[in-house]
């Protein structure tokens, strides 16, 4: 049974979520887990799917830009997505080791699942698959992930209410050397008297303690027992999506400011974390250029209007952070071993924030 989310725990963070408060409130976009736990295995570990459209027969462009904010990490397809401003078909996130399998396995799922375009066109598959380092908790050399699972992440990726903390890629993450993995939040937003989304999610295993702030406060100061190291040593992977119409130079933009949001959570950007971020936008849907003609013709907001998203994709992956650690529960560690990475006690961290004032009656997430 999953704990209670960062909101229904009265942490009182900014702006106007969508009906899940996830990455899926973005029409379209579902999400799918494997998660793989077996300690007489010492296997911790897992595969996270988002699936931006729900296409079929034939992949369309989604519109994306990326960034690497700290590039000590891995996230393939992204030379193209530089280039050419979109990416066709899913998006990966699993762990360190586990690259080749997830990118096998992507392969082969949109083989199937795109079966007219690679039977009738000189195509070619250039799935998008990222990773964080998970062997504290995990035998990473054991080579868990096999293709298999990463298909069946794809094959069970569904919209709705989407599971955090340990589950998927972030089964065997840490962060701010609390149990941490995937989060996920949502902003609407108004621009032009229409109304928008932008949301995030992250696999977070980055961090150390005495950095660690929520909304402001000192809560790394406030509870610095258990930790588990004294220097950075993990990464963290944003997905941002949004339905506004942008440009490909505009959701560069908008990746980079997944910056801006972990940093509320209080990371410097540590020399050995992989920080990396990729945007993607649903609007204007259409056909792959090879059908599309001699000319394209795109919509995108005006870059003068944008302040508002950013603010929004900023709040989003923040909330997103703390929404992974607050699901943590206490995780025997494999390397060292025989310690234990902690969950965060949340009702200690509520007196914390009630503290310094922090705190407001819990509400629906």
């Amino acid at each position: 049974m999953s704990k209670p989310r960062a909101r229904d725990l009265g942490l009182p963070f900014p702006g106007t979520p969508g009906p899940f408060n996830a990455i899926t409130d973005v029409p379209g976009v579902r999400v799918g887990f494997t998660t793989l736990t077996d300690p007489a295995k010492r296997m911790r570990t897992g595969v996270t799917a988002v699936i931006p459209r729900p296409d079929k027969d034939r992949p369309r462009p989604v519109w994306a830009g990326f960034h690497a904010f700290n590039g000590n990490g891995e996230m393939t397809g992204v030379h193209w997505v530089n280039d050419a401003g979109y990416f066709l078909g899913p998006v990966l996130i699993t762990n360190t080791h586990g690259i080749g399998a997830c990118h096998h396995g992507a392969v082969e799922w949109m083989i199937r699942t795109y079966e007219a375009h690679f039977r009738e066109d000189d195509a070619w598959a250039m799935p998008i698959v990222a990773e964080t380092y998970d062997g504290t908790l995990n035998d990473i050399n054991a080579l868990h992930v096999k293709p298999e699972h990463a298909i069946a992440a794809l094959d069970g990726a569904t919209s709705g209410v989407v599971a955090e903390g340990s589950v998927g890629g972030g089964n065997g993450m840490i962060a701010y050397e609390f149990k941490a993995g995937t989060g996920t939040s949502s902003r609407r937003i108004d621009i032009g008297g229409e109304t928008y989304t932008v949301a995030a999610l992250v696999q977070a295993n980055f961090g150390i303690r005495p950095w660690f702030t929520v909304l402001g406060v000192p809560v790394g100061e406030e509870m610095p027992e258990r930790r588990m190291r004294e220097t950075e040593t993990g990464s963290i992977i944003v997905i941002l999506a949004t339905d506004a119409p942008l440009s490909d130079a505009l959701l560069r933009n908008l990746a980079k400011r997944a910056a801006l949001g972990i940093g509320r959570s209080g990371t410097a950007g540590g020399n050995s974390s992989g920080d990396i971020f990729l945007a993607f936008s649903v609007a204007d849907d259409m056909v792959d250029s090879v059908y599309a003609g001699p000319v394209i013709t795109r919509r995108s907001l005006n870059w003068d209007v944008l302040d508002p998203l950013y603010q929004a994709a900023v709040e989003a992956v923040d909330e997103s952070v703390i929404n992974a650690i607050v699901q943590g529960e206490d995780v025997g560690t494999v390397k060292p071993k025989g310690k234990v990475c902690p969950g965060i006690d949340t009702e200690a961290l509520k007196a914390v924030m009630a503290k310094y004032g922090r705190l407001k009656p819990p509400t629906a997430g």
